[in-house]
């Protein structure tokens, strides 16, 4: 006699009828978690899929290259010591210094330096007419030491070298460099 509270043998499971190299299968069912994570690996790829190739959202390769490139750039700039006209000219063209510099003109310089589109007490300074020179260095010791006598401060002990010369390149960023002179043969 059986006893009710014993639990049953499980039932025998069958085999399937295929057999190779004397091995046989159990007829089983895959567990769930197995095919959770088999149908989530398929509904995940065809979002990636549909993310990066049919979409356009994320930037392309190319773009990411150079972005990486102009980061590296600007980071071997930054580690520069001296700053000389051919640098400023080399991080005017680099846009990690040039976005850094265009926040730093839009919280300090526009307010005074507001050009064409309104009334500044400053000189508009993409007009191309330079009160006290065009040259990146003098561009930045204006920037930095100030001119007193016309009502600008000195930015460099409050802003830093570094913002000083980003607000620079980001300046120079709406002219195009001087052309290297020529090497003259002998």
């Amino acid at each position: 006699m059986s006893d009710p509270h014993q639990p049953a043998d499980p039932p025998e499971d069958s085999f399937r009828p295929h057999v190779y190299d004397g091995i046989q299968e159990y007829n089983k069912r895959l567990p769930n978690w197995w095919l959770l994570t088999f149908y989530g690996t398929i509904i995940f790829s065809v979002g990636y899929w549909f993310y990066y190739a049919q979409s356009g959202i994320p930037p392309e390769d190319g773009v990411r290259v150079e972005q990486a490139m102009a980061r590296i750039e600007a980071a071997k700039l930054a580690g520069q010591l001296t700053i000389d006209d051919a640098t400023l000219w080399q991080m005017s063209r680099n846009p990690v210094f040039v976005d850094a510099g265009r926040a730093t003109y839009q919280s300090t310089c526009l307010t005074c330096h507001t050009g064409p589109t309104g009334p500044g007490i400053g000189p508009d300074l993409f007009d191309g007419v330079w009160v006290h020179g065009s040259a990146p260095m003098v561009i930045q010791g204006v920037v930095d030491k100030g001119v007193l006598e016309k009502g600008m401060p000195g930015w460099g002990p409050i802003l830093g070298s570094r913002k000083v010369a980003e607000v620079v390149a980001y300046v120079l960023s709406r002219y195009e460099p001087p052309a290297a002179p020529e090497a003259v043969a002998p």
